[in-house]
Parts: structure tokens; sequence; C-alpha cells
């Protein structure tokens, strides 16, 4: 850390690799060649627009826009922070999350704080950053207590599906317990481990489901098995 209390690139390094130690991971070399030097797709940004109506719009464009405003959504109020998709949606991979933190409410970010840097040195091992994937909740909106009641988590989990058919991403990352059994049906336990075809308006869309940073954030036995998951997700990623 540098005198401004700024991480600097060796900080980073360092972080990044007792990311994969704690992981379990111990090779250097990959079988397969990659392209690194290949430069990175710049993220594109959406277009303004005007939403209208409570129905959810049917354009990706449109529907963030409504998300950021809409009246209709569960926990919606005049004065609640909405914290709102990010990333570029033409990446191919979408990464979901149940809802925002406190913390990320504050931020005007999901996955802030340590979290939020874990969360970054996680993509950094699949080559990947926030701006080359697709990040959104579940929620765009905090509840009272931080969790879903049962009517709100279907219709949170109804407007999930909606917007990943609109984004039609290769392969979906869910992450925690209350995601995974509103998309899923399962409890993340029991989905983990193995891919599942998340029904959308525009088709299936491959889903995997694993371990939340803020959960490895507490239990750092259970990276090894957030690499393997990660892992999976590089097979699925393959072109």
């Amino acid at each position: 850390m540098n005198g401004d209390g700024d991480y600097s690139a060796a900080d980073g390094a360092a972080s990044l690799l007792r990311w994969w130690s704690d992981a379990g991971v111990d090779v250097l070399l990959d079988e397969r060649p990659r392209d690194w030097l290949r430069p990175a797709k710049a993220p594109a940004a959406p277009d303004p627009v005007e939403v209208k109506g409570d129905a959810p719009p049917e354009q990706l464009g449109l529907f963030r826009a409504w998300l950021a405003e809409s009246p209709a959504l569960p926990y919606s109020a005049p004065a609640a922070p909405r914290v709102c998709p990010s990333g570029d949606p033409e990446s191919d991979l979408m990464i979901l999350t149940d809802m925002p933190s406190s913390e990320d409410c504050a931020a005007g970010i999901l996955i802030s704080g340590e979290s939020g840097r874990l969360f970054d040195r996680m993509l950094a091992a699949i080559g990947r950053s926030r701006d080359t994937i697709y990040l959104a909740a579940l929620s765009c909106l905090r509840s009272p207590d931080g969790r879903f009641n049962t009517d709100s988590a279907k219709a949170c989990a109804a407007l999930a599906r909606h917007h990943a058919g609109l984004v039609r991403p290769k392969a979906l990352l869910i992450f925690g317990d209350a995601a995974s059994k509103a998309l899923i049906g399962l409890p993340l336990a029991q989905a983990r481990g193995k891919w599942h075809d998340l029904p959308t308006h525009a088709g299936p869309v491959r889903a995997l489901v694993t371990l939340p940073p803020s959960y490895l954030l507490n239990q750092p036995a259970a990276k090894a098995h957030a690499w393997a998951d990660l892992q999976r997700l590089i097979e699925e990623m393959k072109p």
C-alpha cells in the first residue's frame, strides 16, 4: 500500500496470489494456449431511454431504465436507494446476486467493500474484471431486513428471468442461497456443482450456482469449492 492509502500493482498481485493459494491452486500453467494479448471488448454504454408504464419492457436498455425508476418493483419507496446493473451486457457472462447490502446501497455498486475486493480477485483469477462481465441483482432495492419474503422472491425471480432473457448470456453465475432458491428452486448446497438450464422467454440460459464472496470472507476454507465452480465456468465459457 502506498502513502496515500491506495493499493499498488504489487499489492494487487499479492492479493490475487493469496486467493489462488486459498482456493488450492498449485499449478501455474494450463494445457490449453490462451491469447492473453487479445484486446478486451469495450463495454457499450446504454442509449438514453424513456420509460413509461409499470410493465417490464422487452428491450434491455428500456428494462434497465425501468429498473432504475419504476415504482412497481418490490421494496420500492420514494427514498429507497437502488443499485442497478453494471458492466457489459454483451460480455457473454452475467453474474447475479440476491440484493444490495447496506454497504452496497451506500457505495452505489453491487458487491462492494471487502466482499467487493474478494469478488474482484475472483474475477481476476478467471481473466475477467467488472468491465468484462454483467453484474445484476434479483432486486436492485434492499428489503428492510435484508431478506426476501415469498411473494417478493417470486416477483424478483420472474424479473431476473426476464432480465437474463434480454441479456442472453452464454453463462449465468448465481451467487448465494436466496438467489438459488428463487431461480433454480434448490438451496445452494443442492444446486452448486452442476449446470442448470434457467428458462427464459428467449430460451434456456446455462446457470451455475456458487458461494458468494460475503460467505467466503467468513469461511475461507470454502474458497476451494468456489474455485471448483469457477473452473466449471471457465470450461463452459471456452469457445
